[in-house]
């Protein structure tokens, strides 16, 4: 029997973590910033189930965020990447069926998933809460309706198409008897992602009085023979409501989301449908759109999946990107790398710097959060990794953390994040996650987060106070509540962990 998404959800908090297996000893420790900080392994850190959807919910890129007021709408907000709307139920369908389909997949690279926002109290920080989707791809061009793929089911046209297609064929005499009959042939699944990416929050100017909060999300467009990546921009000051900044004429403007779009000029009422409200990409201060460097086919898009950080009232957006000469390179073979741009104010327009790269050839597929580090001026690097064992299973996913020695951004191009060769993405700074895997041992470290602050600074929950952060991730080869392996994406569990980060002793 199925659960309602809501009970699938709160599930999580009953579900104990499927841990694999803890290193000999207590603890090891490794050094980073600068030689005078040490990060911590231990089989006591704490770690959990951070959500388990339901079979048509799939939930990525968490990021939790602490605001100024212990009040409504705060003490935390999380804002994550979810599934796309589905369209209405087909009219005699049974309650139940499609309430919550076990069979959804995510297989089209056109349609993006929702950003989902709620409220969270601080004693339940380690659940995630009921949420709402606030805003999806159904505006970007080209992307049409947002909507999950079901399965194809046959219906009485679909076989009239078949009989059509036999009889054509066996008048032009392609055929033979064998060939006549239908044959039916085991398919390797279709590819399955969400290609939006994610969504980073941060506080407005709130020092000049602005009471809004900045909502930066990556998106997908239409781009020659594929699909780039695009950043678009959202606010909302009360967490319910929430504006787009979308293309008019001229220029742009902020229009609720959901809001009927304005009819053009000289058309008569009931005569054809209004333009679509297409969101307007984010522009950099010297009028570039801020995209992705390379478009690529299916779910191959890559770049600008990031986070904001606030240092000094300045905002420092990190994100990855492909690197330019490898764009025509085979997917396993494109190198990333890792660029910052700054602004003064992330709800204005034209504010952000042109990029500055910081890393260059990371591997490929690499994604990077960077964010001043909890109670220290020094950021804190996150990355995808893998550990330098490799079981019989292929490499050990993970995620790797490194501080910095101060914050300046020469203090991140300092860092050596991976092991020779660089292309296999092994490291040595891993954090040993337990949680989640399946029957194999096999994991990955898909889409993670972190806690914040408003200003986008490692922030964790109260009950952790003397943590470095509070991250969460997706691992899509964990089993799904109902057992089954009908996707990849959704009912897949997201897991937490915090980690320890200590001053190195001093040589004796």
């Amino acid at each position: 029997m199925a659960l309602p998404p809501m009970a699938a959800l709160i599930l999580a908090a009953a579900l104990p973590a499927q841990a694999g297996a803890t290193r000999g000893g207590n603890s090891a420790c490794y050094v980073t910033g600068g030689n005078a900080l040490e990060i911590c392994r231990s089989a006591d850190e704490a770690e959990g189930v951070y959500a388990v959807p339901p079979p048509c919910r799939f939930v990525h890129d968490v990021q939790i965020l602490r605001l100024k007021d212990t009040g409504p709408p705060g003490p935390l907000q999380v804002i994550y990447r979810a599934e796309p709307p589905r369209q209405a139920s087909r009219p005699g369908a049974r309650r139940g069926e499609e309430a919550c389909p076990a069979d959804l997949r995510a297989a089209d690279p056109a349609v993006g998933g929702a950003v989902r926002i709620g409220r969270q109290i601080e004693t339940l920080a380690t659940i995630l809460p009921p949420t709402d989707p606030r805003f999806w791809s159904e505006g970007l061009e080209g992307a049409g309706p947002a909507r999950a793929e079901p399965p194809r089911r046959r219906s009485r046209a679909s076989r009239q198409a078949r009989r059509e297609a036999r009889r054509a064929a066996r008048e032009a005499g392609q055929g033979d008897t064998s060939q006549e009959k239908m044959t039916f042939r085991a398919q390797a699944p279709a590819p399955e992602d969400d290609p939006s990416g994610n969504a980073m929050m941060v506080a407005g100017r709130d020092w000049a009085g602005d009471p809004y909060y900045a909502i930066l999300a990556t998106a997908t467009e239409p781009s020659g023979e594929g699909r780039r990546r695009v950043l678009v921009q959202a606010r909302t000051y009360d967490f319910q409501g929430l504006d787009l900044r979308v293309e008019a004429d001229p220029g742009t403007e902020w229009r609720p989301f959901g809001a009927p779009p304005a009819e053009e000029r000289g058309r008569r009422r009931g005569r054809g449908r209004p333009a679509a409200m297409r969101p307007a990409p984010v522009l950099d201060e010297t009028g570039k759109p801020i995209v992705g460097n390379c478009a690529a086919p299916g779910f191959e898009a890559r770049g600008l999946t990031g986070s904001i950080s606030v240092v000094d009232r300045v905002y420092h957006y990190f994100y990855t990107d492909v690197v330019p000469s490898d764009c025509d390179a085979p997917r396993a073979k494109r190198r990333m790398a890792l660029y910052m741009r700054t602004s003064r104010d992330p709800l204005a327009e034209r504010t952000w710097s042109p990029p500055v790269t910081l890393i260059e050839s990371l591997p490929a597929e690499t994604e990077m959060r960077v964010a001043k580090a909890r109670g220290m001026d020094r950021w804190a690097v996150a990355y995808s990794c893998s550990r330098p064992v490799t079981v019989s299973g292929g490499p050990v996913a993970d995620i790797c953390l490194h501080y910095t020695a101060d914050l300046s951004p020469g203090s991140i191009t300092a860092l050596t994040l991976y092991s020779d060769p660089v292309a296999a993405g092994h490291s040595t700074a891993y954090l040993g996650l337990r949680s989640g895997g399946d029957a194999l041992g096999r994991f990955t470290r898909d889409g993670f987060g972190w806690m914040t602050d408003r200003y986008g600074n490692l922030d964790t929950p109260a009950i952790y106070p003397d943590k470095g952060g509070f991250l969460t991730w997706l691992d899509r080869r964990a089993p799904r509540i109902d057992g089954s392996d009908a996707s990849s994406l959704y009912g897949r569990p997201v897991y937490w962990a915090t980690w320890t980060v200590r001053p190195r002793a001093a040589a004796p």
